[in-house]
């Protein structure tokens, strides 16, 4: 029985690794950096990372595609010696279009960086519920409104789900962009309940009720390779 149960235990590791291949393969043919789940370039021995690894969440669909990954919050070192949230982090959505099938241009994707009360809204939806979001890197400057993000979550009419829209304005740029993705009701669900576990990290209220170390922290961190992590990269491209 022992040796029944070790066997069914290789196979379904053998599956595991097989199955990654092929999700690595695709997300490669796709030309999305985004679809790489996890990064694992900085693996160590004994299965611990140096520094922080980048995890997403994709979701393909046939005219665009849509990811999502946490940025977390940037501390300051006081001269006291405390720690100070100097800002929050974000969750960051990341779209880009459909080129073919399963293809798409990583090239032209937009972001757009959700904050914590607009995580709430997301989490706090119904079934027939909306919501909107307007971001201006201008805004109560004298440019206002002259490059603007946009982006809606309006309900789906057939399975519970919702249409994730996101559409970007930059006259100086020649850019007028927009994105649909349709979002299902169980990826909608994932989502939310990742929303609900990220949002008091990216608050940093994660760090006040279980003290880390100052090494754990991001306080004035080295460069590493991979995803810049900050929500400054809602305004590049």
């Amino acid at each position: 029985m022992m040796k029944l149960s070790r066997f069914f235990l290789s196979r379904s590791a053998d599956n595991i690794k097989t199955s990654r291949i092929k999700d690595s393969l695709w997300s490669h043919n796709s030309t999305s950096l985004a679809s790489i789940s996890t990064a694992r370039e900085n693996l160590v021995t004994g299965g611990k990372y140096e520094g922080r690894p980048f995890v997403d969440y994709p979701i393909f669909k046939g005219k665009a595609a849509l990811s999502m990954y946490p940025v977390p919050p940037k501390f300051n070192k006081m001269n006291s010696g405390s720690i100070h949230l100097e800002r929050r982090g974000v969750v960051m959505l990341t779209f880009w279009p459909a080129i073919g099938q399963r293809k798409y241009d990583w090239q032209k994707r937009q972001h757009f960086a959700l904050s914590a009360v607009e995580l709430g809204s997301l989490i706090s939806l119904g079934p027939t519920d909306s919501c909107e979001f307007f971001h201006d890197p201008s805004m109560n400057t004298s440019l206002a409104g002259q490059v603007r993000k946009t982006f809606q979550v309006s309900p789906l009419s057939d399975d519970g789900g919702y249409y994730f829209n996101m559409s970007v304005v930059n006259p100086n740029q020649k850019i007028n962009e927009r994105f649909s993705v349709p979002v299902s009701k169980a990826e909608f669900a994932v989502m939310r309940t990742s929303f609900s576990y990220i949002l008091p990290h990216i608050m940093g209220w994660d760090c006040f009720t279980s003290p880390q170390p100052e090494t754990t922290l991001k306080v004035n961190p080295p460069k590493q390779p991979g995803p810049l992590l900050s929500p400054d990269l809602e305004w590049n491209r």
